[in-house]
This record gives structure tokens, C-alpha cells and sequence, in this order.
């Protein structure tokens, strides 16, 4: 199948929330929670989007006519693209029946590596997630991120404990859905973290430590001084705080402020490989997808993740090209206009 034969495939697939839209912006969808829309409003995650999309490409044709280099490199991995599959938790409630969460990290991990990419499982109450997650990343040489909410400290030691046996290459915390209404009610609270809180984590990780949910220049300076190795320039998709910036509009100067000292990656409203080019020149290292990798496996599976990855690098390559990039390296901020 074809992506867009996917995309149908996807609608006959899902729950009564997402509708697989032809473009992901959040228009359809808006504040539908449960579901995949955004809080409040429901205007970040059509925001997020927005915002890549007002960003232009600069054409330059006169310059070597090489083939483009995607390859990427990170934390001893070597990837086909700088691309990974980002987390993605509550399938059932947002997307459907069709898979639980064990039953998608448990697909979509296997997925990635063989299209050229790695993905980050996600995380919830129940502790067999975790455990799942842990045991397919073992399976694949820990090829992949396992994520780890903002529990209570004792309970983000014992989920680190889970994943130890996996080596994985990373591990993350998505300490943006510290605003996420259920994380709130545990006992001991979950939540947002001190700096020092932060600092004994990526002790006990024992692992390259990547902090998910940085929005602000001052946010990614706390999370270099915490240790971590990289960030993600997120906002959990609009999820948990209404009224936020996109992510395109914050990355330059979170670059400006941190970049050097730790990776940077970027997520929300990424959709092609022009976004991930804009991305790059912006500063970033890699890109984070969501939304469209849950419909690639509702609609096809495996084969959806292979298709989508080949989508993006066949729009990358192109990008690349026309704007007189041959590699990563060479993608420059003056390559897009803003």
C-alpha cells in the first residue's frame, strides 16, 4: 500500500476520535480528549504545524551535484535518518481498540529499526508496560528509548530498575506531562522535578538521559545543569498546557542558549521530511513524530512504518538537494527563511 491507501485504511481502524486525516494538523480533531487533540483550545497542537509550515525553503540549484547523505549518528547508534518515532501512551482510550500500549511498543519498536530509524516507547499506570517495553528493547539489543514519566522519585528509580537488563541506547523522561491530570493523583505525587531531583535521575540511569518537554531557554539551561545528554523541544502535542507556543518558535533560541552542550531534538506538528529539514537548519540534531507513526500501524502495521520512513527520506533527500545540502552537516539556517 501506498500512504495514502494507509491513511484510508488507518480510518477504518481507529477508535471514534481520530479520523486520519490526509494532513495531521489538529484541525479535524482540536480539543477532543480523549482522543488526539489538544487541551483547552485545542489551538497548540494546530499551532505546532502551523508554524513549520510558515517556515520557507530557500532554493539553491548551483552547487556540486552529489547524492545526499541522511545518515545520522547519536548516543553509538547509526540511523538511516534523523528521525525517531516518538512516544505514544493510552492507545485504547485515544485511538482504539485495535492495539493496547504493550501491543504497539511491542510493533512499533521492531518497525523502526527495520525502516532505519528508532523509536521511544512510552509509559503508564500499568507497570507491564514498562516491563513490555523493557523486554521487546532486549530483544533488539536495546535499539530504542524507553520514557519514563515524572513519578514519584522512589517509583522512577523502580521503572529505571525495569529497563536496566535492556541496555537501552537512552533512556527518556517526559517531564512535560507533569501536566497530565491523572500523573497528579498518585500517591506519592507525580509531577515536575527539581533540578536536583533531575541530577540524582540521571545518576541512577546509569544511560545517555534524554529530558522530553523543554519549552524555554531557562528550561533547557536547568536540564544542562541536571547532566542530561539531550533535550526535546516539546510541548506533550498541546496536551497539557493551553495557550503555549509553537515548537518551531522556540527552538532558535533555545539553540542559541544551550546548543553544543547537549543534543537537541525537536517535536510536535512534523510531518515531512521538508519539516525535518527545517528543523535541522533551525539547530535542531534530530525530530520527534507521533501522531502519524500511530496511524502507519493502525492502517498497515509494519509495512505503514517502512512506507512513512520512506516517505520522509525520499522528501529529506529531495529538500537537501534543492537547497545544496549533501549531508546533515551541511544544512545551515540560511537554507530556510522564517
Amino acid at each position: 500500500m501506498n500512504y495514502q491507501e494507509i491513511l484510508k485504511s488507518a480510518r477504518d481502524q481507529m477508535g471514534p476520535f481520530c479520523k486520519s486525516c490526509l494532513v495531521c494538523n489538529g484541525k479535524v480533531c482540536g480539543n477532543t480528549m480523549p482522543g488526539p487533540g489538544a487541551k483547552g483550545s485545542g489551538t497548540v497542537f494546530i499551532r505546532n504545524y502551523q508554524k513549520w509550515q510558515e517556515i520557507l525553503l530557500n532554493l539553491d540549484a548551483i552547487h556540486e551535484n552529489k547524492e545526499p547523505d541522511t545518515a545520522f549518528s547519536v548516543f553509538g547508534q547509526d540511523f538511516a535518518l534523523p528521525v525517531f518515532a516518538a512516544p505514544i501512551g493510552a492507545m485504547k482510550l485515544h485511538y482504539g481498540d485495535k492495539y493496547d500500549d504493550l501491543a504497539y511498543n511491542d510493533l512499533l519498536l521492531p518497525s523502526a529499526i527495520d525502516a532505519g530509524i528508532a523509536a521511544f516507547t512510552g509509559d503508564g499506570v500499568n507497570p507491564a508496560i514498562m516491563q513490555g517495553a523493557a523486554q521487546t528493547l532486549k530483544k533488539y539489543q536495546g535499539k530504542g528509548i524507553p520514557t519514563i514519566k515524572p513519578w514519584g522519585m522512589e517509583l522512577v528509580r523502580e521503572k529505571l530498575a525495569m529497563v536496566e537488563a535492556a541496555q537501552p541506547m537512552a533512556i527518556a523522561m517526559d517531564i512535560d506531562a507533569a501536566g497530565l491530570p491523572f500523573l497528579k493523583g498518585q500517591t506519592p505525587p507525580a509531577g515536575s522535578k527539581t533540578v536536583d531531583e533531575l541530577h540524582q535521575i540521571v545518576a541512577w540511569a546509569k544511560r545517555p538521559f534524554i529530558l522530553k518537554g523543554i519549552m524555554t531557554a531557562s528550561g533547557a539551561k536547568k536540564a544542562v545543569e541536571a547532566g542530561v545528554s539531550a533535550i526535546v523541544v516539546s510541548n506533550h502535542g498541546g496536551r497539557v498546557l493551553d495557550h503555549c507556543p509553537g515548537t518551531a518558535e522556540v527552538l532558535p533560541e533555545i539553540v542559541q542558549a544551550v546548543g553544543g552542550q547537549v543534543k537537541i531534538f525537536v517535536d510536535g506538528g512534523i510531518r515531512t521530511g521538508q519539516d525535518v529539514f527545517k528543523a535541522l537548519a533551525l539547530g535542531a540534531d534530530a525530530v520527534l513524530i507521533g501522531r502519524p507513526f500511530v496511524n502507519m500501524i493502525y492502517g498497515a502495521g509494519a509495512e505503514g512504518v517502512r512506507v512513512y520512513v520512506e516517505k520522509l527520506a525520499s522528501e529529506l533527500a529531495d529538500t537537501m538537494t534543492m537547497c545544496g545540502a549533501s549531508s546533515l552537516a551541511e544544512i545551515k539556517r540560511d537554507m530556510v527563511r522564517v
